[in-house]
């Protein structure tokens, strides 16, 4: 028994008085309207409707027990409308996890025009380079970067791809010398992002060849922007998101090497719980992120 079926068969049945005419305006037949409120009965333990061929009748308990119902289905009635507006625009307050960098290089300078479109939005933004759990944690959204996505129940929507660069400042190769092969970096002091995924190797491509250079740190942070300023600094070389330093290679305060190498990739994903009802706040969000890194 659909005991939520047979509660409205049950509240239609005692409106209408009348089986055959629950039945027709429910689009159910007489058969399937009898059994639901029978196994209704049988459910509660009580007769509820007496009923003879040509007529019926609620019983005190049939008539205690609709009370209970009706209110019962109308607050469910409600709790559907109360939605409403939040299934149509995007309202409420909307979680969002994201890592620091990504989120202060690329997207920190929109939220406000974002969250201008949407007045009854209200977004609480989580900057945390760690891997949270975001349905434990209550996230609608994350962003995360990896290199490779794990298995995860969650939805992912790939978002851009950021290369990386070996670089330092040019203080720096002028006073060590600037690697000619990934070989070189061995003699150099590296700086060491401790939440990527290759923090401890770092790996250059040429011609099908592959070198992997352990990374061997006297400083090894979990911040990118600090790893960034410890390489303007002078402090040392280390493998970064182009992204990250594009400003600081544009106008000289940094110094890209071993170019002709191909290197990593760090893929940003969007990460949600379900495909299905989809939020209109989170689809809203996911929508600014696609724009915003395309």
């Amino acid at each position: 028994m659909d005991r939520l079926t047979a509660l409205t068969i049950f509240r239609r049945v005692a409106e209408l008085k009348s089986f055959a005419e629950a039945g027709r305006k429910l689009g159910l037949s007489p058969a399937a309207i009898s059994k639901n409120i029978a196994e209704l009965e049988a459910h509660v333990g009580a007769r509820l409707i007496n009923r003879t061929t040509r007529r019926m009748a609620l019983t005190e308990e049939g008539r205690l027990y609709l009370d209970h119902v009706t209110r019962g289905l109308d607050a469910l009635a409600e709790a559907d409308q109360a939605l409403c507006p939040i299934k149509t625009s995007p309202s409420g307050t909307l979680r969002v996890n994201a890592p620091m960098t990504v989120t202060l290089t690329r997207l920190s300078s929109a939220l406000p025009s974002f969250l201008a479109q949407f007045p009854d939005l209200s977004l609480e933004l989580d900057l945390d380079d760690r891997r949270v759990d975001i349905v434990r944690e209550g996230f609608d959204l994350a962003i995360r970067a990896s290199d490779s996505l794990e298995d995860s129940s969650l939805i992912a929507r790939k978002l851009a791809i950021m290369p990386h660069v070996l670089c330092a400042a040019p203080s720096y190769f002028e006073k060590r010398g600037t690697p000619e092969t990934p070989s070189d970096l061995k003699a150099l002091d590296h700086i060491r992002f401790s939440l990527s995924g290759h923090a401890d190797t770092w790996e250059f491509k040429k011609s099908g060849h592959i070198e992997r250079i352990a990374v061997d740190a006297r400083y090894s942070v979990s911040s990118s922007l600090a790893v960034r300023d410890a390489l303007r600094a002078g402090f040392g070389v280390s493998l970064m998101p182009r992204p990250y330093v594009e400003e600081d290679l544009e106008h000289g305060r940094l110094q890209s090497a071993l170019e002709d190498w191909n290197t990593v990739e760090t893929t940003l994903y969007a990460v949600y719980p379900s495909r299905r009802h989809i939020a209109p706040k989170t689809r809203a969000f996911l929508d600014f992120l696609i724009e915003a890194f395309n």
